[in-house]
């Protein structure tokens, strides 16, 4: 399929279906035929405090189209590498997971079933929060695959066992993951100051295999030495909460916190990471709209997620 200007249209970002990166929209889950799958998961019934990212996937994907047309791919000199080249890069967007209003369980089922149709046609699940409870459903989706280690990138640990009752929401998902079996250990970069998870928390975290470091710890070590702590050739699930980053360049979340990555910084380890192992899924949650003045952190959510399958296309190639 031509893309951007071979395709006989100039087709700028304004114009058209406004899909992830403009590419094609699949909304048969039976027929995906491609090598990354987009799902969005619009739910923020898991939030504490501010609601909003149920906008999330639809401002990602707004801020997509910015980087959707033109030189048929994206040329990196500093790499000197064309990602997304369009003669290589099969991508398709299929759409939302419905959300029932009021019902977590249902949600996540739904959105769970996105990401089995996405790994049973053998495509990447990238999905698009929704709060980071949604992360609870797409881990579920990995129990008949073989083994992953979840790297993540947030400013809080999210491993909150059960606080009055509540086991499904943003503040859970990463403890949910590591009971899993199949879950191999967790890297839990960017957490930091005051969190939502008490001591305890750190604690249970180190015991069921995490490896946890601060933004300062990262600068400190360097992206060379925190890539080295992440076990070599594994399967990767990446999860990446948008208040990981400093709310100077990503005020549009519901919990900001200052003290946080810049954009390289990420992009960085993203990259490491793509020669390290073999990234088998994507989830990047907590954009919500609302908060979000210029529509900057939509746009930083969609390049950094753009960046990112383009690398790991290109090393899978290789």
């Amino acid at each position: 399929m031509a893309h951007g200007y071979e395709s006989g249209r100039l087709d700028l970002p304004f114009v058209g279906i406004c899909t992830f990166g403009k590419y094609p929209l699949e909304l048969d889950w039976s027929k995906i035929d491609a090598d990354v799958a987009i799902l969005g998961a619009p739910f923020d019934l898991g939030t504490q405090w501010r609601t909003g990212t149920r906008t999330g996937p639809r401002a990602i994907r707004e801020a997509s189209t910015l980087f959707s047309f033109g030189h048929a791919g994206a040329y990196d000199h500093e790499d000197d590498v064309t990602y997304l080249a369009a003669e290589t890069t099969r991508i398709v967007d299929i759409g939302d997971a419905d959300i029932v209003h009021t019902d977590t369980i249902q949600s996540h089922a739904n959105i769970e079933a996105g990401v089995r149709a996405i790994l049973k046609a053998g495509a990447l699940p990238v999905v698009l929060g929704g709060d980071h409870s949604i992360n609870i459903p797409c881990i579920n989706a990995f129990s008949e695959q073989e083994p992953i280690h979840i790297v993540q990138f947030d400013a809080h640990l999210d491993f909150v066992d059960e606080r009055h009752g509540v086991r499904f929401g943003h503040g859970n998902p990463l403890r949910r993951a590591a009971e899993k079996d199949y879950v191999t250990g967790l890297t839990q970069l960017g957490i930091r100051n005051v969190s939502s998870t008490a001591r305890e928390g750190y604690e249970a975290a180190r015991a069921m295999g995490s490896d946890i470091l601060s933004v300062r710890q990262i600068r400190k070590l360097g992206t060379e030495a925190v890539l080295a702590r992440i076990p070599a050739g594994k399967r990767y699930y990446v999860t990446i909460d948008i208040d990981g980053f400093d709310p100077s360049i990503a005020p549009g979340t519901g919990t900001p916190s200052h003290g946080g990555f810049s954009y390289y910084e990420v992009l960085e380890l993203l990259d490491g990471l793509t020669r390290r192992g073999t990234v088998v899924g994507v989830d990047l949650v907590e954009v919500a709209r609302e908060y979000d003045p210029g529509g900057i952190t939509g746009i930083l959510a969609a390049q950094v997620l753009l960046n990112f399958i383009g690398r790991i296309l290109h090393h899978r190639a290789a």
